[in-house]
């Protein structure tokens, strides 16, 4: 593991890193928000998963979540959001494929298996690194994202609620079996049958199983991607059908932003805080 930079922050700091992942088989980078109370003893520790486009810079720079975690005592950890320059063919062709577009699935279809395997990175792998490096309480994890990371949060945590203990995401999307964006990926990254594609769909995923705690999801009104690739309300319904508690709070004229996030990433602080930091 290698320290890129670091800058002191709310009496905590903030460190961005690069490591050889093999899991991925590629260099990658992540971002780590230590707060004070790290400096005495082991903390929770939280991890933020970025949408479409993202790297690891982009929640530590615009989310403004550093102040709520130094007064809470939590630890973020902010992945990147894809392997790069693995050499795939077309990996920079477009947005929402490849570069910066993982869909934090583990991939089985080539061109892209050799590298995209976000899923197990999030999982596994990272978990793994920030426990043998940084002074984290294991047990106490929490996982929340934005956009396709609010997907990975979700399906990361229905997959494995003995990892985490909560879960929240702005602006996730919860089916990606029924729009363009998830289509596109789970095609290429897992192949025509659909049958394993609901592994990692937060609707289908909810109707297996219920998650322990509540489930805290911000969207806004004026999202442009709300009726076209988001579909909270299915979500909604299928949370209402298991019984699954949930707070979807839809916020008039927001839109699908970092100043969103922003607005909002206090209350997310507060959810994750209120669980993983109780006795």
């Amino acid at each position: 593991m290698k320290l890129l930079n670091e800058s002191l922050c709310f009496g905590g700091k903030v460190g961005f890193y690069s490591h050889s992942s093999a899991v991925c088989n590629s260099e990658m980078r992540f971002a780590v928000y230590q707060p004070p109370q790290a400096k005495l003893h082991p903390v929770p520790v939280l991890y933020f998963l970025s949408g479409l486009t993202c790297t690891e810079e982009n929640f530590m720079v615009k989310a403004g979540a550093q102040q709520f975690a130094a007064q809470h005592g939590l630890m973020i950890v902010a992945p990147d959001t894809s392997p790069r320059k693995t050499g795939a063919p077309d990996e920079d062709k477009d947005w929402d494929l490849g570069t910066g577009a993982g869909f934090y699935v583990d991939a089985i279809e080539q061109p892209w298996r050799d590298h995209y395997q976000m899923y197990s990175y999030v999982i596994d792998e990272l978990p793994a690194l920030i426990h043998q490096n940084f002074p984290v309480n294991p047990d106490k994890q929490g996982i929340l994202g934005h956009s396709m990371g609010g997907h990975g949060a979700l399906v990361c945590a229905l997959r494995n609620p003995d990892l985490y203990q909560s879960v929240s995401a702005f602006a996730p999307i919860v089916a990606p079996m029924q729009c363009a964006w998830g289509q596109k990926a789970f095609s290429n990254y897992l192949g025509s049958d659909q049958t394993r594609w609901r592994d990692y769909d937060a609707t289908e995923l909810i109707q297996k199983a219920k998650f322990h705690s509540s489930i805290l999801i911000d969207q806004g009104t004026s999202d442009p991607f709300l009726t076209t690739q988001l579909f909270p309300e299915r979500f909604e319904k299928a949370c209402a059908e298991m019984g699954q508690a949930l707070s979807l709070r839809m916020q008039p004229g927001y839109d699908h932003s970092y100043y969103f996030i922003a607005t909002f990433i206090e209350d997310h602080i507060r959810h994750h805080a209120s669980i993983l930091c109780s006795q």
